[in-house]
């Protein structure tokens, strides 16, 4: 068994190991929860190269990022006194260190990914460390269910052991069929926090300033600061020249730095230097960056945001989870007492989330739809997932593979799909490089698809020609690295040559992203997208005047993002690539006046490529043109005649007490189906004034067929007939309900209450005066007559002595007019 003292130094993590080995003797899953500190990513895989089980298999490490794959695996190789690439070796993108004497590889979950869909059995593969499991990577989830598929149906002996230092642990070990829970402590110092505070009215960079010197001015040691990325690290160390110790050497350290350059960030700084890494999230968890005992954490993180609807990622800059701080705040006590200074106020700590969400629920799933598609699984449901992925996102990402033919309709690959599974691309990217090969671009398009996927090549300039010939240009071993990859691309995907030609950028891009064609609004600098979003160009920017432009890379949120990378596109090659989507259609506007304005657009979804004005329209764009401009409007703005809106009370009494088979002529109803009832009536007309009560009325009748117009005047008729043979109207309006005003002699000899709805609901009565005046409102007109009319009848002698007032109005003759003269 591999011990301690095989390798001097002893760890936390040492104390279960033991534990770890009898439990992966025992069955082929564990669970291993170990704090930071602890020692598991170096010391775990060690001690598995003597397992019994293990025979000559390779132990494959798993590592959410390529710094922490690359330290890992040199950590281990000096443990055991040798270089990368004997016994311990690692693989990531642009970077590969093993032989045929490699037993324990590092790589990084996005390889492992490709690994597996090109041998499913995992030959020659004896167990998988899924280290850092707890941050929940895309790739991390999806590499772990696939591998429980294949150790499901396949390799039974295959042995998988997620690892990190906050996970939940009980909901894994239940994923991998309750799996044994291993538990170390780790090894830390005492850390004091600190809080700063901070203004949120200025920016993160010049606080962060403020904070460092003062750290360097308090404490002793090297500083590990986190910012939220790339930008926030360059302009505090632009920043900071100058005004620190000259013993003090800044180190930025992030993804986009050549190796070299983060291996010199972590390495540890020289006697008579004090070292100042300014870090994104990168050196959060899995590295040990020799002699930090102070951390200053920004309590900010830079993660993508998905949005379905458009099919664009942005960046979004949030606040840290409560896990995140506590990690970043462990990196000060990893070799000795450390201070950690916090830019919020205390109080603000337990409004922090928990834990970060797990990618998957915030990802671009469009790479995992095809994988998935590729392993022959078309339900996410087939597969142990530790979270689903979200239906809309998993539905737009099969509706973007089906537009570029990789899935046909049942979901399959096709022969398209299959060749863009093949590449370890985004399938946009992948779709850009095979076309763009076919067209005798390949070379041109797999290093935009390079630029794309390996941020900080090629500058920062929004003209991705610039970035191109900037990338060419480049002599760093980053990017002669990337364009070897790209070369590798290129022939995976059946092509080859060296064409370059930057001037076909926009339309190489186009075949990745159809939907971000697009066309200048108006204004210099704002665009449209075909999806539909705004997006903005810096004004004096060369490409801010161009009519069309492709959009490779757009962030910010709302109607308008900043467009960070784009190409011109000419409508030519708009014309020529997207024909088969491209319509030409009426385009007809109402004017404030009412009348009709049309145009011919020639348009590619929301771009307009070309238009001109015409003398008529088509109709059925004129109806369309009505029809929007009356939802615009709403349609309690018809002009509808008196009948018609006593129907339209009608019914609505009608259907809210019990009629719910009669039609819905609410306004909402109505506005929401005009397309339905009104539009058919509408040829012919030209403008709003064309549409008269008349017109309505026939749209309406449509609506309400003889049975239905029955059963209306049935349970709510329009007019109550009286014992005189008076028709009166009733108002199925007034708020108390539906009401009769009448007068009061007409309904002499009534003896029973009217009512409607098939006698279940009473009328309100308004009864009147000779002079039309109200005297008294019921709702029980026998009471009325035995009760109060008594009194009603004094008074009315008084004031109309010429009508007749009789003691029993039950058996008098109804009547509309006075006494006949003389009576």
């Amino acid at each position: 068994m591999t011990t301690a003292s095989t390798f001097g130094t002893a760890l936390p993590i040492d104390g279960v190991l033991p534990a770890l080995l009898a439990a992966l003797d025992q069955g082929p899953n564990a669970v291993l929860v170990a704090e930071p500190g602890a020692g598991k990513t170096t010391r775990v895989p060690l001690a598995l190269l003597n397992a019994g089980w293990r025979g000559d298999g390779k132990i494959l490490v798993l590592e959410p990022r390529r710094l922490a794959a690359r330290a890992a695996a040199r950590r281990m190789a000096s443990e055991l006194g040798e270089k990368p690439g004997e016994t311990v070796g690692y693989r990531v993108r642009m970077e590969t260190r093993v032989s045929a004497r490699t037993r324990i590889e590092v790589i990084t979950e996005g390889v492992f990914t490709r690994l597996i869909l090109d041998d499913p059995e995992l030959t020659g593969v004896a167990a998988i460390l899924f280290d850092e499991f707890h941050e929940r990577s895309l790739d991390g989830d999806l590499g772990l269910a696939l591998a429980l598929d294949v150790q499901a149906a396949l390799r039974d002996d295959l042995r998988l052991l997620p690892m990190s230092a906050t996970l939940d642990a009980a909901g894994i070990s239940k994923l991998l069929g309750d799996a044994p829970v291993i538990e170390s402590k780790g090894r830390s110092y005492p850390v004091e926090t600190r809080y700063l505070g901070r203004a949120p009215q200025e920016r993160i960079e010049p606080q962060m300033v403020r904070a460092i010197r003062q750290a360097v001015a308090e404490e002793t040691g090297s500083v590990l600061v986190f910012l939220p990325g790339q930008g926030e690290i360059r302009r505090t160390a632009e920043m900071l020249d100058g005004k620190l110790p000259a013993n003090c050497l800044v180190a930025p350290l992030f993804g986009g730095l050549e190796a070299k350059a983060q291996d010199a960030a972590i390495r540890p700084a020289t006697d008579d230097q004090r070292k100042i890494v300014l870090s994104s999230a990168i050196a959060q968890t899995s590295l040990t960056i020799e002699g930090v005992r102070v951390v200053i954490d920004s309590g900010l993180a830079r993660v993508p945001r998905y949005e379905p609807q458009t099919g664009l990622t942005r960046l979004e800059t949030v606040r840290v989870s409560r896990a995140s701080a506590d990690q970043r705040r462990g990196r000060a006590g990893r070799t000795e007492p450390g201070i950690c200074y916090r830019l919020w106020d205390e109080a603000q700590t337990a409004a922090l989330p928990q834990a970060e969400s797990p990618e998957i629920l915030e990802a671009d799933l469009t790479g995992l739809v095809l994988d998935l598609a590729a392993w022959g699984t078309f339900d996410p449901a087939d597969l142990t997932f530790a979270e689903p992925p979200p239906q809309a996102a998993w539905t737009e990402a099969k509706t973007l593979l089906q537009d570029l033919h990789a899935l046909d309709g049942t979901g399959r690959l096709t022969e398209d799909g299959k060749a863009l599974a093949k590449l370890p691309l985004h399938p946009r990217l992948a779709h850009m490089v095979i076309e763009g090969a076919a067209r005798g671009l390949g070379h041109t398009a797999a290093l935009i698809a390079l630029l794309l996927s390996e941020p900080g090549l090629g500058g920062r300039d929004p003209d991705l020609r610039a970035r191109l010939q900037s990338l060419r240009n480049d002599k760093s071993q980053r990017a002669k690295d990337g364009r070897q990859l790209a070369e590798r691309w290129l022939k995976q995907a059946g092509g080859a040559g060296k064409d370059f030609d930057p001037e076909c950028a926009g339309l190489l891009l186009a075949l990745a992203y159809p939907d971000r064609v697009a066309q200048q609004r108006g204004q210099t600098g704002r665009f449209r997208l075909a999806n539909g979003r705004g997006a903005e160009l810096e004004p004096q920017h060369g490409l801010a005047r161009e009519p069309f432009l492709t959009v490779a890379d757009i962030q910010g949120k709302a109607a308008s993002g900043r467009i960070q990378l784009c190409a011109p596109i000419s409508m030519e090659e708009i014309e020529e690539l997207f024909a088969a989507d491209i319509t030409d259609e009426d385009e007809v506007q109402l004017t404030g006046d009412g009348a009709l304005k049309a145009r011919q657009v020639r348009r590619y979804r929301s771009v307009e490529l070309k238009s001109r004005q015409i003398q008529s329209a088509d109709p059925e764009a004129v109806e369309r043109a009505l029809i929007t401009e009356i939802r615009r409007r709403g349609v309690a703005r018809l002009p509808w005649s008196k009948d018609q809106l006593r129907l339209k009370k009608r019914i609505a009494y009608a259907r809210a007490n019990g009629a719910e088979d009669l039609p819905d002529l609410s306004d909402a109803a109505l506005t929401e189906n005009l397309e339905s009832w009104l539009q058919p009536y509408l040829a012919g007309c030209t403008s709003l004034n064309g549409i008269d009560a008349a017109l309505l009325g026939n749209a309406l009748a449509a609506l309400l067929p003889y049975d239905a117009s029955a059963r209306l005047d049935t349970l709510a008729p329009s007019h109550f007939t009286a014992p005189t043979g008076s028709k009166v109207p009733i108002d199925y309006g007034a708020a108390a309900g539906p009401t009769l005003s009448i007068r009061v002699q007409e309904l002499f000899g009534l003896r029973d209450h009217p009512s409607v709805c098939d006698g279940r609901l009473p009328l309100i009565l308004e009864l009147l005066s000779p002079a039309q005046r109200p005297i008294q409102i019921t709702k029980d007109l026998p009471g009325f007559w035995a009760g109060s009319w008594s009194d009603v009848k004094a008074d009315m002698k008084g004031r109309y002595p010429k009508h007749p007032w009789p003691d029993d109005p039950t058996i008098a003759e109804a009547t509309r007019r006075a006494k006949p003269r003389g009576a």
